[in-house]
């Protein structure tokens, strides 16, 4: 008999049959990361490597459920929240979490393997942005999602700076944006992620676009950035690493059918 040692991390999110996006997505990367993964399922989707047919949602009190009989069995370093669909879910999850502020954070609330929200869909942003983004160790986005999040608080466009202010005003400790421009020297083929703190850009990262199209490349990089944390790794550190990885994840990437190509997460230990 042996006590866990790895890192704990919950991860809330859907259950991919694919294994591209979600709570089946995260457990690997936690588990290629020597952590080890706890699962809320928020949703379970129909669907293969080229789209998803259907979702049929989690009763909310399930949801509530599942996160607390796990966290009162056990005490986990880092949570990590994909996409939602539900306003009753954002609600939920914000309370748990709130329950547990030393632990790290990361929130990647979209994703393009998802069909959107529909009419609740302003709503859900809304509550998204005031119950969990102040509670946000890392919040990811891209810079199409996070003008779709401004979106709840202004009417106007405004630069991508002015709107990281806002969100790190709420409480959000770091904002990653993806896919930024590379900035001078580099061709269209280059692009860069920007981690944003309370004084600025934290980092910039350039990285070549590599050709997919890939499903779940973004649920890989958070995943990876909420192991980095809950290993100990400072945020700037984690965000490094956890790039580092993806990169590796996607140069690695296998298509299982017909569709897209997913990323190999346990590239670092498959046998060549």
């Amino acid at each position: 008999m042996q006590n866990q040692t790895s890192p704990l991390i919950l991860t809330f999110g859907a259950v991919d049959p694919v294994g591209a996006a979600g709570v089946t997505a995260d457990l690997a990367v936690f588990s290629a990361l020597a952590c080890q993964g706890l699962a809320v399922t928020t949703a379970l989707l129909i669907g293969d490597s080229a789209r998803i047919e259907d979702l049929q949602e989690t009763d909310p009190d399930w949801v509530s459920d599942q996160a607390r009989v796990l966290l009162e069995d056990a005490q986990v370093s880092a949570f990590k929240i994909g996409a939602l669909q539900n306003m009753e879910h954002a609600s939920a999850i914000a309370e748990i979490v709130s329950d547990y502020p030393d632990a790290p954070l990361v929130l990647d609330p979209f994703s393009s393997r998802l069909p959107e929200a529909g009419e609740d869909a302003d709503e859900l942003l809304t509550i998204v942005r005031q119950l969990l983004v102040p509670q946000t160790s890392v919040l990811m986005l891209s810079q199409v999602e996070l003008g779709r999040l401004a979106e709840t608080w202004r009417d106007i466009d405004a630069p991508i700076e002015d709107d990281v202010r806002y969100l790190i005003e709420l409480g959000c400790e770091f904002v990653l944006v993806t896919g930024t421009p590379a900035g001078a020297g580099h061709g269209d083929a280059v692009r860069a992620n920007t981690l944003y703190g309370a004084d600025g850009v934290v980092r910039h990262d350039a990285w070549q676009h590599l050709p997919g199209p890939f499903l779940g490349a973004g649920g890989t990089l958070s995943a990876a950035i909420a192991a980095y944390l809950a290993r100990g790794a400072d945020t700037p550190t984690a965000v490094e690493l956890a790039q580092d990885y993806t990169l590796g994840a996607l140069a690695h990437a296998q298509r299982y059918g017909m569709g897209k190509l997913v990323p190999n997460r346990t590239f670092r230990v498959t046998p060549t």
